[in-house]
């Protein structure tokens, strides 16, 4: 009997094989700087249910910022994973969709009662659908070079700091009280739409990642007095770059059509309005 069923006695010659590889410390410093993001994004919440708005402004702005830096960290130190793109994205939607729509509600939004909480399911539904979409859309093999400049819609980052317009005015002293709520409900309406609409908005994503010489001192200085700015009139500067920022828009989507018209001719092999006639040709002077 004890032939049928031998004790279990490993091999020592063969290698022991650990159940779970370790993971390189340079993939867990980016899903910690999401993680922390999200934490602040939860934070804004219960702060903003506490009657504290500006620290709840502070956190989601804190991140967005945080959510710009992750992916670059990421691709710096070569820690990209599936598992951190999936946990960005999840993040995204409680931070810029879920969070900045809630403040709102308990702002303004809580005053249209039952419409006003409708202005805010849409605009998380929006968001996640566009982070959805998002998703799906880096998945494009045939997606020209070019259009890696644009984002399809308005970007969730953009779309959760452009919502607060409402609470940066207020701070600044402009009486934002129960009749302008119906404003604000169309706004935030407004904002859903562009989030899921095809409107072009540009990225900036595919800039070059060198800087001509004689441009290093000035952008410097530039960046220098932005940031002085940003911390001496917080919400005088997010204002103006919220409504800067929506100025662009249509620069933006007109860009863009110029681009996919180039892009047609050059497919068809005619020359566009980019791309004079070559001064060789029968039909030149």
């Amino acid at each position: 009997m004890s032939d049928l069923f031998p004790p279990f006695a490993p091999d020592p010659n063969e290698p022991r094989r650990r159940l779970f590889k370790p993971v390189p410390f340079r993939v867990i410093v980016p899903n910690i700087i999401t993680l922390i993001a999200l934490c602040l994004g939860l934070t804004a919440i219960r702060l903003a249910y506490e009657g504290r708005m500006v620290p709840a402004v502070i956190a989601i702005v804190a991140a967005a910022v945080l959510d710009a830096v992750d992916g670059r960290v990421a691709r710096l130190l070569k820690g990209t994973s599936r598992f951190g793109a999936e946990l960005d994205s999840l993040a995204d939607f409680v931070n810029f969709g879920v969070t900045p729509a809630l403040v709102l509600y308990s702002f303004i939004l809580h005053e249209l009662k039952a419409l006003g909480w409708i202005a805010v399911l849409v605009f998380a539904i929006a968001m996640a659908l566009r982070l959805a979409r998002f998703n799906v859309m880096l998945d494009d093999p045939d997606r020209p070079e070019w259009k890696k400049n644009f984002f399809t819609g308005m970007p969730a980052p953009a779309g959760a700091l452009t919502s607060m317009l409402p609470l940066y005015l207020s701070f600044l002293g402009v009486p934002i009280g129960a009749p302008a709520a119906p404003i604000v409900l169309v706004y935030l309406l407004g904002l859903a739409f562009l989030m899921v609409s095809t409107i072009p908005v540009y990225s900036g994503k595919t800039i070059g990642k060198y800087v001509p010489r004689h441009w290093v001192l000035p952008i410097f200085v530039l960046s220098v007095a932005a940031f002085g700015l940003l911390v001496s009139f917080p919400f005088e500067v997010l204002t103006a770059v919220t409504i800067l920022f929506l100025a662009t828009i249509p620069i933006s989507a007109a860009r863009y059509r110029t681009l996919e018209r180039a892009h047609a001719a050059e497919m068809a092999g005619q020359p566009s309005e980019s791309q004079p006639l070559d001064s060789t040709g029968p039909g030149s002077i």
